[in-house]
């Protein structure tokens, strides 16, 4: 009975210590694809991610990401702008919206 226990805590121990954790890689690959995405979705010249992503819980299953870049249309006259950008990890899409938070500059 003691070699049993012993042997139950052993491997308890031991599948506790295999968890599914992502590994560092797997995270910059993950935020690597988000920003190609983001940066792509923006339809910006120059577009370039301002500070780092939100990441939001495995539950909502989406980060955002500020992206700011020069508008592409001629009309716009080389204006700057911001936009938020979700991106959904599970289906690696992005999606960006005008971003207007009253930021003086």
């Amino acid at each position: 009975m003691k070699y049993f226990s012993s042997l139950l805590i052993t491997c308890a121990l031991l599948a506790s210590g295999a968890a599914h954790a992502s590994s560092s890689q797997a995270w910059n690959d993950q935020r690597q694809q988000m920003l190609k995405a983001c940066l792509a979705a923006s339809q910006f010249k120059d577009a370039h991610a301002l500070g780092k992503p939100a990441e939001f819980d495995d539950q909502v299953g989406f980060s955002a990401l500020l992206v700011e870049g020069v508008y592409p249309q001629k009309h716009m006259q080389n204006r700057t702008g911001t936009v938020l950008c979700l991106y959904n990890r599970q289906q690696q899409q992005a999606f960006v919206t005008e971003w207007d938070a009253g930021i003086k500059r």
